[in-house]
């Protein structure tokens, strides 16, 4: 299941505006594209952290196993795409970090092995995916109450054998990854077959960062901006049926997004499942499960369907929580800041800007939220903070939406 956004990579859209007329100033390359996703994750969340791809695959794999940690973790996902091949194959590359990251001198960036998941199979459904029976119901919306043509229904019975619902996922929000090894000569990423070591408590991603490969030039970059700080949700079930979810507002955010499933502890295969989404309209997927660029969230908020930066609650509607029956689980998303880099600057006037490379760092902050369930006596809560109760009995695990696996229940 791909998202049906089209994307265009940089050195894509800097050889169209080089071959428009009259451009106000033309460019070539980059030769290399960096990418750097930064995240932080608290409870539930934080138990996947450096071990976990970011995408719809890994959020609705969440939240195996373990005991509900109350702690903030950190991860990164390093990407280098080059349109040039390696002086010397294969292809190698270093990240190299400042003491204060505690990642060592360096991490080291390696191309996929022949058989790999890629950067497109994110968002897709996992391999031990088993035809969904029953029905999906839909809801989407802050309120009390759901809104008019809620909920959608879709009867998993009545599609041919394999057939996804049609429209089930956004193709208004965009998955944006510009570095991939499907756009790139030459690809590296970490965390890696060889390499993939959580990031320790008290890591900096602040001052210099330097890149050093086989496939181009040396990138130098220096941050001003670190991890982002911790989401702090709760739930609580209101009186009319509705649960209200509430967090603390995070001075970088740009917008923030949550959603959940339920009736994932009814059992039984024909079970209706939920799936409900802050969005104020049908929205599901897409770059919602991830990052999205400020201006990109900044117009998704303006549509209402990104909540902005400033809320710091939203309710699940009655009808939403009543048809999950006891248990939700689900996930909030702030989305953060971005800072982007380039070598050699911008001429001055209409001169050609040969760019050697471009770097980009992108910044979010996510939870867990669980509804219904007590895990050690933590209910609904999901905080970032250092405390951690105690481990919670081991449970049968459950299906979620599209017959995905979700926490015990």
């Amino acid at each position: 299941m791909r998202s049906s956004f089209r994307f265009v990579s940089v050195a894509t859209i800097a050889a169209m505006l080089a071959a428009v007329p009259g451009s106000a100033q033309r460019s070539t390359g980059p030769k290399e594209r960096y990418e750097m996703d930064v995240a932080t994750m608290s409870g539930f969340a934080a138990m996947t952290a450096g071990g976990g791809k970011p995408g719809m695959g890994s959020a609705l794999g969440m939240m195996f196993g373990g005991s509900p940690e109350s702690r903030v973790a950190h991860t990164l996902e390093l990407r280098l795409g080059s349109n040039q091949a390696p002086s010397s194959p294969p292809v190698k590359a270093d990240h190299f970090f400042l003491p204060q990251a505690k990642l060592g001198a360096s991490v080291p960036l390696l191309p996929h092995e022949p058989g790999k998941r890629t950067e497109t199979e994110y968002n897709e459904v996992p391999k031990d995916f088993e035809r969904p029976k029953g029905r999906l119901l839909l809801f989407w919306g802050c309120g009390a109450k759901a809104g008019p043509g809620q909920p959608v229904v879709i009867d998993f019975s009545k599609m041919a054998a394999g057939q996804m619902p049609p429209n089930l996922f956004t193709s208004t929000v965009p998955r944006v990854r510009e570095v991939m090894a499907s756009n790139s000569a030459s690809y590296a990423d970490w965390p890696n077959r060889k390499s993939s070591k959580p990031v320790p408590a008290g890591s900096s991603l602040l001052g210099a960062h330097r890149v050093a490969s086989n496939v181009g030039p040396e990138i130098n970059f220096t941050l001003a901006q670190d991890y982002m700080p911790g989401l702090n949700a709760s739930t609580t079930q209101q009186a009319d049926g509705s649960v209200m979810i509430r967090w603390n507002q995070i001075a970088p955010a740009t917008g923030y997004v949550a959603w959940a499933f339920g009736g994932m502890d009814r059992g039984g295969g024909n079970a209706d499942m939920v799936w409900w989404t802050s969005a104020s309209a049908r929205e599901f997927g897409g770059g919602l499960w991830e990052w999205l660029p400020p201006a990109t969230v900044a117009n998704l908020v303006a549509k209402k369907i990104v909540m902005p930066p400033a809320q710091t609650s939203c309710e699940i509607p009655a009808e939403a929580k009543k048809a999950s029956g006891e248990m939700m689980f689900g996930n909030l998303n702030a989305f953060g800041p971005e800072a982007n880099f380039s070598y050699p600057p911008k001429p001055a006037g209409n001169a050609v800007w040969n760019i050697d490379w471009t770097a980009k760092v992108r910044f979010r902050s996510q939870t867990s939220l669980m509804i219904g369930a007590d895990f050690g006596g933590m209910g609904g809560s999901s905080r970032g903070g250092s405390e951690a109760p105690a481990e919670p009995e081991k449970k049968k695990k459950c299906k979620g939406p599209l017959g995905i696996p979700l926490p015990t229940c």
